[in-house]
């Protein structure tokens, strides 16, 4: 197996080049994680999701198939609530095969209060628990992008688990498998005590692409059966972008990689979901990307997926008062002022690139001078960022850099959403 696997690899340097398109400095080793348990029924990789107002999506693995069952409770060891859901798999290139993957909707469920379950049914001898997010602010998000599974990536979700946060927002590239599939479990398992506990809200990055001419000719396969977001309750037809709303803020994941120009179906989408926002309601808005719009970095400067799809959506966001958009990508951190078309404008968004999580390939430390006005820190370090809505028209945003294992808040700034300024108003 490991032969066909190097053979594989040294088809994919010469068919994606892409991946390796320049040098980075070197970053701490890979980590390679086993199953826990050798029953072949243990749930594994469990992770979990928002799905609408008031539901939950438990998603695990197991070795060999079970009935999709979860038990739930807000009591430790009692379950009064039981839910079925749906089982997949998937093969890549013929040579992996996942194991079953699960995936169980719960629900209705209270606000703010943690909920105990199995995943498997009565049977499963492991328990699990979750906090909901609050009905009202402050609410919490935890943010990084680009993570992988390097011991980098480990000292980061060490850092954001020691933050009391309700949501974890990853804007792309998750596992760095590169079309290595056991990659996904290490990444399944490393994430596991976080993202079992709060829902992951994600996105997809270039990584996550894993097409290969010929060999393996279907785009995301991996992370479309691994990572199910709540596309169709937004109105989308498409696991790659969606929205969610969790207490007055109103999230939108969009896709760098799929098509984005006028008249797309993201494109539309994304202008339906625009105007059905009410400020009142929501009064933050907030959008994920992986490529970023912005960056004042050397790496990955004009890009298709940055240049063309700013060209095609910076307008619509603009024009509904986004408060933030977050991106990933580059290997550094960076915020900027409310911009729009390049320059200072105090209705646009706010910029931040946070694909720092501690991927393999290193930093991205070279950097553009002088530095633009609009760029207002920058930084080529590991770390994690924390939002906290505080309530309709204030949040606090910090970034935490990873200094060695210990975590040191190196930015700060308080917003003000745009729903709040009346000459923003439209």
């Amino acid at each position: 197996m490991v032969k066909v696997w190097d053979l594989v690899a040294i088809m994919l340097i010469a068919l994606v080049p892409n991946v390796l398109s320049y040098d980075r400095p070197g970053t701490r080793k890979n980590v390679v994680m086993h199953p826990s348990s050798d029953d072949p029924l243990s749930p594994e990789q469990v992770h979990i999701s928002l799905v609408g107002p008031d539901k939950m999506r438990i998603s695990w693995i197991t070795k060999h198939s079970i009935m999709p069952t979860v038990i739930y409770g807000t009591t430790s060891g009692k379950y009064e609530g039981s839910a079925n859901g749906t089982s997949s798999s998937y093969h890549y290139m013929l040579i992996y095969r996942s194991g079953q993957i699960n995936d169980v909707v719960i629900g209705p469920l209270k606000p703010n209060t943690v909920y105990y379950y199995k995943c498997g049914g009565p049977s499963s001898t492991q328990e699990f628990n979750f906090k909901t997010p609050p009905s009202q602010f402050p609410i919490n998000f935890a943010v990084a992008g680009d993570l992988g599974t390097t011991e980098w990536s480990k000292s980061t979700l060490d850092h954001v688990s020691k933050w009391e946060h309700d949501v974890f927002i990853l804007p792309g590239d998750l596992s760095y498998a590169d079309f290595w599939q056991p990659v996904w479990d290490t990444f399944g398992r490393m994430v596991q005590p976080l993202a079992s506990k709060r829902p992951w809200m994600v996105t997809q990055g270039n990584h996550e692409v894993e097409h290969i001419p010929l060999l393996h000719p279907q785009d995301f396969t991996a992370y479309n059966n691994r990572w199910r977001m709540p596309f169709e309750e937004s109105g989308s037809t498409s696991n790659l972008y969606y929205s969610f709303n969790v207490v007055g803020v109103h999230v939108i994941m969009l896709g760098s990689y799929t098509d984005f120009e006028p008249g797309s179906d993201q494109y539309q989408w994304l202008e339906k979901d625009l105007k059905s926002i009410d400020r009142k309601t929501t009064p933050w808005l907030m959008a994920v990307i992986h490529a970023p719009w912005y960056s004042t970095n050397e790496a990955h400067q004009g890009e298709k997926e940055s240049v063309d799809m700013k060209q095609s959506m910076e307008t619509l966001l603009y024009k509904a008062r986004v408060d933030l958009v977050f991106a990933g990508h580059v290997h550094a951190y960076e915020r900027f002022n409310r911009v729009y078309q390049d320059k200072f404008d105090k209705c646009g968004p706010v910029y931040i690139n946070i694909g720092d999580g501690g991927n393999k390939e290193g930093l991205a430390k070279k950097y553009r001078d002088p530095t633009p006005a609009i760029s207002l820190f920058r930084e080529a370090s590991f770390g994690h960022g924390q939002l906290v809505v505080v309530n309709a028209t204030h949040a606090q945003w910090k970034w935490q850099r990873n200094d060695d294992d210990v975590s040191v808040e190196k930015d700060s700034v308080w917003l003000t959403s745009l729903s709040a300024d009346s000459s923003c108003l439209i």
